[in-house]
C-alpha cells in the first residue's frame, strides 16, 4: 500500500476536525500545484495551470466517528455521534479519542452485559446514549487530565492490504478519493496542452451536511465540477442485485442519481460526456444509482446559478463502519476516467 495511501487511512478527522487530514493533503498538494491555500471553512484548495476554464475536483477529507460529550464520576466517558453511524456496530469497538495534544488515547465502547439485561432489554436495541467509552481510568478527576469536552473519537486506525487488489481500513469513505485525487493532479500537471485551471478542492464536513462543498465551490465557480467519493458496493450476502449491482474490481462507478434525486441528478450533457469518455478511453467502469445517500455533488451542482457537475464514485464495502473494504484497480480506474473526463470537458462543456 502506497505511504499517502495509507497515512490517510490511518488519520484522524471527523466532520469538523479534519486539521491533520488537512496536512496530509496540503502536503501533497504542494508538490503538484502552483498554489494551495485553506479556506475559512477549511477547506484545502490547490490550483494548477491556467486557462479560459476552471474545473473543480472536490473529494471530501472528513469521516464518520464521535466527540466526547461528558464523563462521570467514575471515568466513563459520553459521547455523541458525528455523522451516520448506526449504533448496532458500536458496542465493543476500540476507538480512539484524539486530544488536544494530538495524543491517541485508546478506549473501548462498552455498555449494559445481557447477562444483567432484564427481559424487555434484551429485546430492544441498545442505543448510543446508553453507551459509554472505557479508557482504563477509574474517576472523573484521572480522565480530564487527558481528556476534554469536545475531543473528538475516531475507530481505531487501521490500514492494509486484505489480499492481493484487495485492500481495507478506517475512513475509506472518503480518504480514498482524497488520495485518488492526488494521482488526477499529478497526471494533469504533466499535461502540455489543458487550457484551464484546475482546483483540487478536499472538503470539510461532508458528512453533516455537504458543508465544504457549498462554500468552495461558491469560491472557485467553476464551469465543471467533478466529485470523487465513495459507494456501496453490493457484492456482499443479503444485498441483491436490483438493490446495488456494483461490485469491487469492477471498475469506478459513474453516479447518475443520488439519494432517489433528493441528491444529484447528474445533467444529461455531463452523463454523456463521462460514459462517452469511458467507452472511447475502455475504462473498466459501472453505472450506481443509489436510494440513499450523496455526496458534495448534491451541494455544488445547486450552487449559485448551477453548476454543471459529474460524479465518479469508488466502490466501497462496508461505508459507515470501522473498517471498509475497497479494491485498489477500482481506484485506478477512477483516476483514469477522471484525468479524461476533464481533458474532454475542457474542449466540450
Amino acid at each position: 500500500m502506497e505511504k499517502l495511501l495509507k497515512d490517510l487511512l490511518m488519520s484522524g478527522g471527523v466532520s469538523g476536525y479534519e486539521e491533520n487530514v488537512a496536512k496530509l493533503m496540503i502536503d501533497a498538494l504542494s508538490k503538484i500545484c502552483n498554489s494551495v491555500d485553506t479556506d475559512n471553512f477549511g477547506n484545502v484548495i490547490g490550483k494548477l495551470g491556467k486557462g479560459k476554464k476552471k474545473i473543480m475536483i472536490a473529494s471530501h477529507m472528513d469521516e464518520i466517528g464521535m466527540v466526547v460529550k461528558h464523563v462521570n464520576e467514575k471515568g466513563f466517558i459520553y459521547f455523541i455521534k458525528i455523522g451516520g453511524i448506526n449504533d448496532s456496530i458500536l458496542p465493543g469497538k476500540t476507538v480512539e479519542i484524539i486530544n488536544k495534544k494530538g495524543e491517541h488515547i485508546t478506549g473501548i465502547i462498552g455498555t449494559k452485559p445481557p447477562h444483567l439485561m432484564t427481559a424487555e432489554e434484551a429485546k430492544k436495541p441498545i442505543k448510543y446514549e446508553n453507551m459509554f467509552i472505557d479508557i482504563g481510568l477509574v474517576s472523573k478527576d484521572e480522565v480530564s487530565k487527558v481528556i476534554d469536552i469536545g475531543d473528538q473519537i475516531i475507530f481505531e486506525a487501521t490500514a492494509g492490504v486484505l489480499n492481493g487488489d484487495f485492500y481495507y481500513g478506517k475512513a475509506a469513505d472518503n480518504r480514498i478519493s482524497c488520495y485518488a485525487m492526488v494521482k488526477v493532479i499529478e497526471t494533469l500537471a504533466k499535461s502540455k496542452n489543458l487550457d484551464a485551471e484546475i482546483y483540487a478542492c478536499s472538503t470539510a464536513q461532508e458528512e453533516v451536511g455537504l458543508k465544504g462543498g457549498k462554500t468552495s465551490s461558491f469560491k472557485v465557480n467553476p464551469d465543471f465540477a467533478l466529485i470523487i467519493d465513495t459507494t456501496v458496493a453490493g457484492d456482499i450476502p443479503g444485498i441483491e442485485e436490483k438493490v446495488s449491482s456494483l461490485k469491487l474490481g469492477k471498475g469506478v462507478a459513474i453516479t447518475i442519481i443520488e439519494a432517489s434525486g433528493r441528491g444529484t441528478i447528474v445533467p444529461q450533457k455531463v452523463r454523456k460526456l463521462i460514459l462517452e469518455t469511458a467507452r472511447e478511453n475502455n475504462i473498466p467502469h459501472q453505472i450506481d444509482i443509489i436510494d440513499g445517500g450523496m455526496t458534495d455533488g448534491a451541494i455544488i451542482y445547486t450552487n449559485r446559478e448551477g453548476i454543471l457537475t459529474g460524479i465518479l464514485s469508488i466502490p466501497t464495502r462496508y461505508i459507515h463502519a470501522p473498517t471498509s473494504v475497497f479494491n485498489i484497480k477500482d481506484i485506478n480506474s477512477a483516476v483514469d476516467l477522471a484525468v479524461k473526463t476533464i481533458e474532454k470537458a475542457v474542449k466540450k462543456l
